[in-house]
């Protein structure tokens, strides 16, 4: 039986019905001390104490079992271990690329599977490209992950899940200060980040914790499609670094490969960027771009998009498109990629090429949850029919 991390506080069962645990691990600080205080496992005035003790086990050792919990009451650790859960989800699938990335998908609750992927040898040491949400809502004409249509939010539990399965699996318990293998947190995986704020900005607090998993906030960044009026929101809760899922220089392009454009155009969206708060050279802008075959990547379009994000603090990532099936899209030569991004450093913008990875394991940007289950499908469907046939 796979637990639901679902955090929604649920009033009485209704008669016959199970009521699901809360799991202790989508809980901030002030959630979780609440939490102990309304289950009646300490006093309010010892629940600060007592929850800062349960919160170093949880993200700090990783542990998923109360009972190892050796500095508790064990009376208390009992009580714990009736209240609540701090169980992972189910691993339905766990992959491993000839490059090293690491693919997972991971079932939180009946019906809800996401992807998450770990890529060694990004950021300082390995980033892990997190999910918010199941499906997406944007339709983006070149990303096939967009073409699933959403399920819900994740909740912050579900969220912060994502990263303590890849820290089991990397062995990475309990929080190393150095030689992390996972350095890096990316929102960039399923869904748009931003339609879902609140359960992701409660993640980044939990996950940067310095008690717990204590990632810097410079660290973890955050993709949107440019969901504008959420962008100062985002810098304040989070002070999160940001990147711009940017694609195109001007609107009739942009409202094709992201629709999302025809709500907040760019010139909406580049003002929004241009008062990012702790935007600095320090703190620069990441602007995503996929490169495509006579779409976007003409040397033109470079110096258009030097003239877009002039004086803002910032870097480009090209991204090499990732072709899948049905789509009239292509991966533009890699000689063009290399002239647009030499335009670019010309002009003082660092300009990385974004070196696909995981395409075997159907990892890499784009190509999350969607090939997958298609693949899933069609195995289960070939099974049926070869059991029909023996019948």
């Amino acid at each position: 039986m796979s637990i639901s991390l679902d955090l929604s506080r649920a009033s009485a069962p209704v008669q016959g019905m199970v009521k699901t645990p809360v799991n202790l691990s989508g809980l901030t600080r002030d959630e979780l001390r609440q939490a102990l205080i309304d289950a009646g496992i300490c006093p309010p005035e010892k629940a600060k104490m007592r929850a800062s003790q349960v919160w170093r086990w949880i993200h700090h050792y990783g542990v998923t079992d109360f009972a190892l919990m050796s500095d508790v009451a064990k009376d208390t650790r009992a009580k714990l271990a009736e209240a609540f859960t701090l169980a992972r989800p189910e691993i339905v699938e766990r992959q491993v690329s000839k490059d090293g990335t690491r693919k997972w998908l991971i079932r939180t609750a009946p019906g809800i599977e996401i992807e998450t992927v770990y890529i060694p040898d990004v950021g300082r040491a390995g980033a892990l490209c997190v999910s918010s949400q199941v499906g997406c809502t944007l339709n983006c004409t070149f990303c096939h992950t967009g073409t699933q249509k959403l399920v819900r939010n994740l909740t912050t539990a579900e969220i912060v899940a994502q990263v303590q399965v890849a820290r089991d699996d990397l062995d990475e318990w309990p929080s190393p200060k150095e030689d992390r293998r996972l350095s890096n947190i990316v929102f960039m995986g399923m869904g748009e980040p931003l339609y879902n704020l609140d359960h992701v900005a409660n993640a980044i607090d939990i996950i940067s914790d310095n008690e717990g998993i204590a990632l810097s906030r410079r660290r973890i960044t955050v993709s949107t499609s440019g969901v504008v009026p959420q962008l100062n929101a985002l810098g304040e809760r989070t002070a999160a670094m940001l990147a711009i899922s940017l694609h195109a220089t001007n609107d009739p392009l942009r409202d094709q490969l992201v629709p999302l454009n025809k709500k907040y155009p760019l010139d909406q969206l580049m003002a929004a960027i241009r008062a990012y708060p702790g935007l600095s050279n320090a703190r620069r802008v990441t602007f995503e771009y996929v490169m495509l075959k006579g779409v976007n990547d003409s040397p033109a379009e470079a110096r258009a998009l030097i003239k877009l994000i002039e004086g803002i603090p910032s870097k480009v990532n090209l991204i090499p498109f990732n072709p899948w099936p049905g789509t009239d899209y292509q991966c533009s030569d890699w000689k063009t990629i290399e002239t647009f991004a030499a335009i670019l450093n010309k002009a003082g913008y660092a300009s990385p090429i974004r070196t696909p990875r995981g395409r075997d394991i159907l990892a890499a940007c784009g190509q999350l949850k969607s090939e997958s289950e298609k693949l899933r499908a069609s195995a289960r469907i070939k099974a049926e029919r070869e059991e029909a046939d023996a019948a």
